[in-house]
């Protein structure tokens, strides 16, 4: 059985129609990547999934459960289990990093205040921030603010983590770093990805499958070298206007 499952999700915004019948699933230990156009719905889906806008029709399966359709209450174990990193990292400027990465820890209320510090301090130490609990996010550079978002998505110890678009607006070294971070979570924390973005080396780089959306639905779903062979137009139009920024990631002998 997978661990999640969309199955006829439909959802519109008003006249403008994002999905006119998403079915997708997600395997445990699965590092997935969904890609599409702007305005497609990629984001969307993150959001449907832990919660934070409902669907219209069709269910949403977690773990067995229909999640779709719960209340802000039953949803909050669901959130402990479904971590997600946000575009823009979400950190509140009022926090330090430390009290950034403790809020989800401090809100659920499980841990004695010596456990979170040291949970605090594991997780800045996963992504490379390790000392900077002091620091305001104010102080950061964007690379450095995804990175404390991510420290405090993992402090939660999810089952699966959500990313969207993690690399958006950074420069290619801290693309590199992003990726190379994801990579290092899903080795050594067995997490199970789902990644948003419209870049297509970072979905390369991070994935062993990939699921495109197009027209409010799963046009593509398969491992690396499938979709860059793929002779779907929609597909293959996406790839090439991907391929004029980063050739060489998108060369089927690199695909691996």
């Amino acid at each position: 059985m997978a661990l999640i499952e969309f199955r006829g999700v439909k959802k519109a915004f008003g006249p403008k129609v994002i999905y006119r019948g998403l079915d997708l699933s997600i395997e445990e230990g699965e590092a997935l990547t969904i890609i599409g156009g702007s305005g497609q719905g990629k984001s969307v889906m993150l959001r449907m999934l832990i919660g934070l806008l409902s669907i219209d029709e069709g269910e949403i399966i977690f773990d067995g459960q229909r999640i779709s359709g719960l209340t802000e209450p039953e949803y909050l174990p669901i959130r402990r289990r479904i971590a997600m990193l946000f575009q823009a990292a979400a950190l509140f400027d009022s926090m330090t990093v430390g009290e950034n990465v403790a809020y989800g820890l401090r809100s659920a209320g499980e841990l004695s205040e010596d456990e979170i510090e040291a949970r605090v301090h594991e997780s800045l130490g996963y992504v490379g921030l390790a000392g900077k609990q002091d620091q305001w996010p104010g102080g950061l550079s964007s690379g450095m603010k995804k990175r404390v978002g991510l420290a405090r998505a993992i402090a939660m110890r999810p089952d699966v983590l959500l990313y969207d678009e993690p690399t958006t607006g950074l420069d290619p070294i801290n693309i590199n770093r992003i990726i190379d971070l994801i990579l290092h979570l899903q080795s050594t924390l067995n997490i199970t990805s789902v990644v948003v973005t419209h870049d297509m080396y970072t979905a390369i780089r991070v994935s062993n499958r990939i699921a495109m959306i197009d027209g409010g639905g799963i046009i593509f779903s398969g491992g690396i070298r499938d979709i860059v062979t793929c002779q779907d137009p929609r597909v293959k139009d996406f790839i090439e206007g991907n391929a004029a920024e980063e050739p060489r990631a998108l060369q089927p002998g690199n695909a691996i």
